[in-house]
């Protein structure tokens, strides 16, 4: 029931020596680009004597990602890769790189970034979250028992209710149970048995 997305169900760092190098990587759920910039800056800022700073995400079907310095595809591709490997969306990973010496080679740059981005998203685990759309009716006392069912039978949660003159109730409504209610929405108000809804 419900369009569901699988994010993140926490944040996680993951931290590996590969060839004297330190990765460490780092997983956070984001809803928005916005989000995911500014966890990118806050790991940035505090790895920000590291040599580089690779990173990825999957947000709403977006995708991006940075090599940060290192050989092109090398990096940000291969983060990128193990958050389509995990099937988590609304995610971003940074992966960042303590150089030890030792020169990785391409194939080495690929495995140690892309295997520690995949070692954190697991320890991250997994979410489901239902797409909701936010409803907002204005009903009459008398009302509420109806309303109530039929918000229930749709799904509905994180009801709030508001007491005053009217009754006010703001609801999150599954995205593919929206169009339902809506219309069920229309006739009662059509009946005058609630005053309005948007």
């Amino acid at each position: 029931m419900g369009q569901r997305l699988i994010i993140p169900a926490n944040s996680a760092t993951y931290e590996e020596k590969i060839k004297r190098s330190v990765f460490i990587a780092s997983v956070e759920p984001c809803d928005s680009e916005a989000e995911a910039k500014n966890f990118f800056a806050r790991v940035i800022s505090q790895y920000r004597d590291a040599t580089h700073n690779c990173r990825a995400y999957i947000i709403e079907g977006v995708e991006y990602s940075s090599d940060d310095g290192e050989p092109s595809g090398t990096a940000g591709k291969p983060i990128l890769n193990a958050i389509k490997h995990s099937e988590l969306v609304n995610v971003a990973v940074v992966v960042t790189r303590y150089f030890g010496g030792v020169k990785l080679g391409v194939r080495g740059l690929i495995e140690a970034y892309g295997g520690t981005a995949l070692k954190a998203l697991e320890m991250a685990g997994r979410t489901e979250k239902i797409l909701t759309s936010q409803i907002n009716i204005t009903l009459e006392y008398n009302a509420m028992g109806t309303l109530t069912k039929i918000l229930e039978a749709s799904g509905a949660i994180n009801l709030f209710w508001d007491y005053g003159a009217d009754v006010n109730v703001k609801a999150d409504v599954p995205v593919d149970e929206f169009e339902n209610l809506v219309k069920g929405l229309a006739e009662l108000k059509a009946r005058k048995i609630i005053k309005s809804f948007l």
